[in-house]
């Protein structure tokens, strides 16, 4: 399994699709910070992403701090750091009066109508919520806004239809409709990761592109696939094709640490994942990650989580009672 599919399967994201709007021009509207939505979303959640779909028409997205982008019908539109924006027929106009957030996600998806009357632009909203350490992995490197085309994908058509069929069917009395649209915020998600991986330009850095880098992205495929292998720098390097240096210095260029530091926040990851997933005792969670004995483990995952494991697993059990109302 290649460093992506194996990064989003351990570490879950939740999404919804929760916004289909129809507006027509002229047209503005607000949308406010991911943060600040967070609680109404996915309450618990340590990062939530924002993304817009446009399945018909254009309009143009306005980020403080960065030039106007055009979008048309078939673009998707994430907001890495999950900025506050406005989204607008074209620019420089006033955006609506806000519908409290809270109302406005009373029911979802939500359908909203809104403008002057003129040329039709629909959108779905929707948002992933995730773990902010791997927000960090899969977003760093990332610019504000990321645009990709899904029509340009073998996905894109399948996508957008079955957007569409599960729109049709959440408004139905039929139980799942809800689902389903969760599963199809993740699918598109991870669409747009793959694709901005082929599409990215020259010159970026990040987990991203090193999983694009064919000497970068072979030392973490192989990373990922045996996680727990006493790897040395020279083994990793033999598994990607190039030597020890040329492989040191690609991956602290791209990822930003050397590939042995990489291997131990992954594994870090793996067994926060298993804490928070599983009733393992902790030597077993250290074994399946690569240590030898729990107390080593213990001592690595309190360098990267400032807490024991066992503490760590109580706080994350306290956190999810406390969400559910349990």
């Amino acid at each position: 399994m290649d460093a992506l599919s194996e990064t989003l399967r351990v570490v879950q994201l939740v999404g919804a699709i929760f916004l289909q709007g129809r507006f027509t021009a002229p047209w503005c509207y607000q949308s406010p910070a991911a943060d600040a939505a967070a609680p109404l979303l996915e309450p618990g959640a340590e990062r939530v992403v924002i993304f817009h779909m446009v399945t018909e028409g254009e309009c143009v997205v306005e980020l403080d701090g960065e030039a106007p982008m055009r979008l048309a019908a078939g673009d998707v539109i994430v907001f890495s750091r999950g900025d506050a924006h406005r989204m607008a027929s074209v620019t420089g106009l006033v955006p609506a009066p806000a519908t409290p957030l809270k109302d406005l996600l009373m029911r979802r998806p939500r359908q909203l109508n809104y403008g002057g009357g003129g040329a039709t632009t629909r959108l779905l909203c929707g948002y992933l919520a995730c773990d902010a350490r791997l927000a960090r992995l899969l977003l760093d490197g990332l610019p504000p806004l990321v645009k990709v085309n899904v029509r340009g994908s073998n996905a894109g058509v399948w996508l957008e239809a079955s957007v569409r069929y599960a729109l049709a069917e959440a408004r139905s009395p039929r139980p799942g409709g809800s689902g389903v649209l969760s599963k199809l915020a993740e699918v598109l998600f991870i669409e747009v990761l793959r694709l901005y991986i082929n599409e990215q330009s020259a010159g970026r850095t990040g987990w991203l592109a090193g999983l694009g880098d064919r000497i970068v992205g072979g030392a973490l495929n192989a990373l990922h696939r045996h996680p727990a292998r006493a790897w040395t720098l020279e083994e990793l390097a033999r598994e990607a094709g190039t030597s020890r240096s040329v492989l040191a210095e690609r991956f602290q260029l791209l990822v930003g640490s050397s590939p042995m530091q990489y291997l131990m926040q992954w594994r870090m990851m793996l067994a926060a994942n298993l804490l928070c997933r599983s009733k393992a005792p902790l030597a077993r969670i250290a074994e399946d990650v690569g240590y030898q004995t729990d107390t080593a483990f213990s001592r690595a995952f309190r360098r990267e989580y400032g807490v024991p494991p066992a503490t760590w697993r109580r706080r994350r059990e306290a956190l999810a009672d406390l969400v559910t109302g349990a």
